[in-house]
């Protein structure tokens, strides 16, 4: 029996791990923490895929030399490689994206592909994950059905950079639709809100919709220290 093994450090995807693999084959092991993923836990198990559905730090060259690790990125890489995609899509207009499996690499990104699925960008961020979280899932399943041959990246790279807090705070010059794309992209567990700071006072907004040709928001309120 082959084993497994996912690792993620974000609910949506805990979630789904909890709920899809039950009905995949195989041997299945969770990992949602730094000190878990060792090279000697994983020759333990010795998985025939490690999948990293979120992230956040960098996997040791012995682990990607060793195992098929396999990442999801929500561009169409070679375009967007990167920090940040969700928040750089948005950004750039952009309404839909794929979202793509790769095979890790030393360089960040440009693994070659397993498979790629389309993914809308409408709603809040957290809606966002919600559905790409689900839809990784199907992905981790086909790689599971059919273990494809990876194909490499082409066409021209774009990078994009990573999105510090700072850039969370919203600008003077900002329209009706580049304030609502701010706030819901930044709309997610873990993830700085977007903000205003009035006085000691910072504005922290979440839950925007659009009302007619307004906009309504969720405003936190915090007091900051003098």
């Amino acid at each position: 029996m082959n084993s497994y093994v996912v690792a993620t450090i974000k609910e949506w995807n805990i979630s789904q791990f909890e709920k899809r693999v039950g009905g995949y084959a195989g041997e299945w092991f969770l990992m949602n923490s730094r000190s878990e993923l060792t090279i000697e836990n994983l020759r333990k198990i010795n998985p025939k895929y490690i999948f990293f559905p979120h992230w956040s730090w960098i996997v040791p060259d012995a682990i990607l030399k060793e195992f098929n690790c396999v990442c999801f990125h929500m561009t169409d890489v070679p375009y967007g490689r990167g920090g940040s995609p969700l928040q750089n899509l948005i950004i750039r207009g952009h309404q839909k994206t794929k979202l793509t499996a790769l095979k890790m690499a030393n360089e960040l990104d440009a693994g070659p592909v397993y498979l790629k699925n389309e993914l809308c960008l409408t709603g809040s961020a957290a809606e966002i994950f919600l559905r790409s979280s689900s839809l990784t899932f199907d992905m981790i399943e086909h790689i599971v059905k059919r273990e494809p041959n990876p194909v490499p990246q082409q066409g021209n790279v774009t990078e994009f950079p990573r999105r510090t807090p700072a850039q969370s705070l919203l600008t003077p010059e900002l329209n009706l639709e580049g304030f609502y794309n701010t706030v819901r992209m930044l709309d997610a567990d873990t993830y700085p809100k977007a903000y205003l700071n009035l006085g000691n006072l910072k504005l922290e907004f979440s839950g925007v919709s659009k009302i007619g040709s307004e906009l309504e928001a969720t405003v936190r309120v915090i007091k900051e220290s003098e």
